[in-house]
């Protein structure tokens, strides 16, 4: 090698260096390691449970009559929560809540309203960073006059709790309810709509769009930046029935179903790696609504021995995605 040929190569290096990030060898030997939990609903028997069996994190169901029921939880009640998550080291992402935030119907509109209020006062209190919900919907009127009212009421009744209580609403992207946040096109229109807001976001939920026969990864791959908390829930399509029936069959015969990660047709490694590939740091708990492992039939609070070995067989697949 001449001197030339030696300095150029110097040269050539030293460039190359100069372009590669500063802390690109730091990301490249970075565990990632997002929280992994599970979504119910709160008792101290099922946050023991997530504990033993290696969770850290839980998305709790804070809606009407249930354990977290805003309206009605007492002071007491949330110390005690507050010291069975601590003795736990339990995280909480967020809060399950379902309602139609623009129901047709004024009282019923008004009762929605009032009680998610209550529900962003209360995730303040315990620090739960998010709700999970649907975005709104009447299908009376047409889909843009819909976005609109949408923004308008999160902008006039939440966002001034959001803001107060350091809470970020998600729209899950879930079909059969009151709901116009279940496809890029809704989640385009709707984030069109409310612009820049630090308010709205994403739980995203890939198996609801297998089942509405839309691509979950390309849909994480667009809208990635606008992720902040994860469902984890697989859809099977049942071919043979919709071969022969179609999407509405006789008898209204099921084609689909959901099932635990791993049991059906999502590409789990290419979703994760999405995530992985922007940072996500957030947490991604299990949606336990698989027939086979006691969905459905868990009736009472506390999980039931089925329901709870459909969180553990889930757990068992992802393990290998996340540590």
């Amino acid at each position: 090698m001449t001197r030339r040929t030696l300095v150029s190569s110097l040269a050539f290096a030293a460039a190359l260096r100069s372009q590669t990030p500063p802390n690109s060898q730091r990301r490249r030997h970075t565990e990632w390691k997002p929280r992994l939990g599970v979504l119910g609903r709160y008792t101290p028997g099922n946050v023991e449970f997530a504990k033993s069996h290696g969770f850290t994190n839980m998305i709790l169901s804070a809606g009407p009559r249930s354990t977290l029921d805003a309206t009605t939880i007492s002071d007491a009640q949330v110390q005690e929560l507050q010291s069975v998550l601590q003795k736990n080291d339990m995280h909480v992402s967020a809060f399950q809540i379902d309602g139609n935030h623009i129901a047709s119907d004024p009282s019923r509109r008004a009762q929605v309203n009032d009680y998610f209020v209550k529900a962003i006062a209360l995730a303040g209190k315990l620090k739960v960073p998010y709700i999970g919900t649907q975005s709104g919907r009447d299908p009376a009127k047409p889909f843009q006059d819909q976005v609109d009212e949408i923004v308008q009421v999160y902008k006039e009744k939440y966002f001034p709790a959001c803001e107060q209580n350091n809470v970020r609403l998600l729209w899950e992207p879930y079909p059969n309810e009151a709901n116009l946040a279940t496809s890029p096109v809704g989640f385009e229109a709707l984030f069109k709509g409310f612009g820049d807001s630090p308010y709205v976001g994403l739980q995203f939920d890939p198996s609801h769009f297998v089942r509405q026969f839309m691509d979950p990864i390309e849909t994480a791959r667009q809208f990635v930046d606008r992720i902040y908390d994860v469902h984890l829930k697989d859809t099977e399509i049942l071919w043979p029935v919709l071969r022969a029936g179609g999407i509405d069959p006789v008898n209204k015969a099921r084609w689909w179903r959901y099932r635990i990660p791993g049991m059906g047709s999502i590409n789990w490694r290419e979703f994760f790696s999405i995530l992985q590939n922007v940072g996500y740091a957030g947490a991604m708990s299990i949606e336990q609504e698989d027939p086979l492992y006691g969905a459905g039939t868990n009736h009472g609070p506390d999980f039931s021995d089925d329901f709870k070995m459909g969180f553990i067989m889930a757990k068992r697949y992802l393990d290998q995605y996340v540590p």
